[in-house]
């Protein structure tokens, strides 16, 4: 028999809002058919194809599944290169709090994954009047890279 704070907490679990992301202002959100493991794993080959590092890697999944509690998938995987940071911060230091920029790839209950990110030129877009036309151009390349490691990932490269 279900006590009734477990009853609670299951109702109040079944009348949560979706917890999907929203396409929201400098933000690409590309749902996929495929799970949040083949995802990862795509994202994690792109990046490499695309020329990109693979920076830092962090969710909260493991950890939760440790202490027994389950959680959809969801992983923030950091990606940059060293020639992008050196030239950024030379036009801007305050802009390499930025870096490196993230994908986030997020289980959706059906099973399928949803890989989302913010645009190189909308994360560095606070910085222009300091770093200028150059910071610009920058920023353009990467939001020119960071499409092509989205399409890749999804299997939608040329």
């Amino acid at each position: 028999m279900l006590r009734p704070a477990a009853l609670a907490l299951a109702a109040l679990l079944l009348a949560a809002p979706s917890l999907a992301l929203e396409p929201r202002e400098g933000w690409r959100v590309h749902p996929t058919g495929k799970s949040h493991e083949t995802l990862l794993a795509d994202l994690k080959a792109a990046v490499r194809a695309e020329g990109m590092g693979l920076v830092t890697e962090a969710g909260p999944t493991g950890a939760a599944a440790s202490r027994g509690i389950e959680i959809p998938g969801n992983r923030v995987v950091g990606v940059f290169r060293n020639d992008f940071a050196v030239r950024i911060l030379r036009l801007s230091p305050a802009a390499m709090i930025e870096a490196p920029i993230r994908f986030y790839v997020t289980e959706e209950p059906d099973g399928t994954a949803t890989l989302s990110y913010k645009t190189p030129g909308f994360v560095f877009a606070p910085y222009m009047a300091e770093g200028g036309a150059d910071l610009e151009a920058a920023a353009a390349e990467l939001d020119a890279v960071f499409a092509a490691i989205a399409a890749r990932a999804r299997g939608q490269a040329d």
